[in-house]
This record gives C-alpha cells, structure tokens and sequence, in this order.
C-alpha cells in the first residue's frame, strides 16, 4: 500500500544580508531552491522563517531558523512501517537538498495515499 509519509522541521541557514528582513527572505528562498530541486519530495511548505543569531560585527553572517514541511512517499504494509520508510527517505532527501542541523518538532505522520 503507498502512504504519503510528512514530516515537520526546522533548519538553520547561514548567509550575509543588510537587514533582519533581507536575511528571513533570501534564507527562505535558499531552502525552497533547495526542496523544489529534491525529486523525492511530492510536496513541501516553508511556514515561516526567524533570525536566530545575527550579526555581531560589520561583515558578520546571520543565521536564520526556517520552518518546513515535507512529504514523501512509499510502499508498506502498515503505517508504522511507512513511518519507518518515510522517516529515513526524508533525511536522505533533505542531506541530498544540502540541509543540515536539521531538527524535528515531531515525529513523522503516515496516510494512506
């Protein structure tokens, strides 16, 4: 049976910006570059976007904390087989899309697709 398999994140990107609003917009835009180029997801969300460290001396990064959604899917007998399944294609697509310190709020939701 196929189940669509979603999962709920956060990751920090790191980028050189003049403003606070400059930076959430260019890091949101840098992660949907990033998940619309990784086949694997059939859809994905940005849901927001904070400064989470900025700048402390001219030149400084800011580091920009960007909620996301993404599903996937696959093929299992059961929902907490998909989970399973889905818990692990998503990592593997999200490290392939260049995402890293990538933390979950909650664990992986199975449907019957």
């Amino acid at each position: 049976m196929e189940y669509a398999v979603s999962r709920d994140g956060t990751t920090l990107v790191t980028l050189h910006e003049g403003t606070d609003t400059t930076a959430r917009a260019a890091a949101t835009d840098r992660l949907a570059e990033s998940l619309e180029a990784e086949a694997a997801f059939v859809d994905w969300s940005i849901d927001g976007a904070s400064v989470y460290e900025g700048p402390t001396a001219p030149f400084d990064p800011y580091t920009v904390a960007v909620e996301f959604g993404v599903t996937v899917l696959v093929e299992a007998d059961d929902a907490g087989r998909a989970r399973s399944l889905g818990t692990a294609a998503i990592a593997d697509a999200l490290a392939a899309a260049g995402l890293e310190g990538v933390s979950y709020g909650s664990p992986a939701e199975a449907t019957a697709a």
